[in-house]
């Protein structure tokens, strides 16, 4: 029994290093090469996990070939353009200027409901709204509505607002952050400072805390907080 735990514990660690090392990708987003390996090397790494007859290298082995291969070719298709469209095909115009190109929908085996279901999950119910949808690489469905349908920015509207920053993460669950506050140029005691302004008493009865725009102070306490 303890070797089977040690036996999954191995591969399990393997295969998540492996993952992490073909990058942040969404399972929809992966493109079909790269689809392809994540599939097999779950069947690879079954068979050595499960039989103690089969030596684990005869799943590692494999499995870091797969990713090598992979690795191959997300390489060349960086770097030359017709590689790519080889490897992982083009998208593919299927609505132009309002109007369903038929012969790209079949080509593309894309069938219409699927289409109208895709546009009104992106929020344009009406084919007439829309100027081009693409079908990219990944089988998402890109869409660009036409131009007096397209939501107002403030641009359009001629505004001047200030930059957002990035939200910095203060405290989780009464952990606080010293490296977020110093990314932001704040330290503890200016921490401590804002709880003491909202009459907080321990950063351990904040259950969230972030800081937005530089300088303000954003929290939520826990449900058995004493500040509250």
């Amino acid at each position: 029994m303890l070797i089977i735990f040690i036996r999954a514990a191995v591969l399990y660690l393997f295969i998540v290093v492996i993952m992490r090392l073909m990058g942040k990708k969404q399972i929809g987003e992966l493109q079909p090469t790269e689809l392809v390996v994540a599939l097999v090397i779950a069947d690879l790494s079954a068979v050595p996990m499960e039989s103690l007859n089969t030596p684990i290298f005869y799943g590692i082995i494999p499995i870091l070939t797969l990713f090598i291969i992979g690795e191959i070719f997300s390489y060349v298709a960086l770097k030359s353009d017709k590689a790519r469209g080889i490897i992982y095909g083009k998208p593919s115009i299927i609505v132009e200027h309002g109007k369903i190109l038929e012969p790209e929908m079949r080509k593309q085996r894309f069938n219409i409901n699927d289409l109208l279901e895709q546009l009104r999950i992106s929020g344009y119910p009406l084919l007439g709204d829309v100027e081009y949808a693409i079908l990219e690489t990944t089988g998402e469905l890109s869409i660009i509505p036409k131009s007096d349908k397209r939501p107002v920015t403030v641009e359009d509207m001629k505004l001047k607002v200030q930059q957002e920053e990035l939200p910095i993460t203060a405290i989780i669950d009464g952990r606080v952050f010293t490296y977020n506050l110093h990314l932001m140029d704040l330290d503890e005691d200016w921490l401590n400072e804002q709880l003491s302004k909202n009459n907080i008493s321990s950063p351990k009865d904040v259950f969230f805390a972030y800081v937005e725009n530089g300088k303000d102070f954003k929290f939520q306490l826990k449900e058995n907080s004493k500040s509250k």
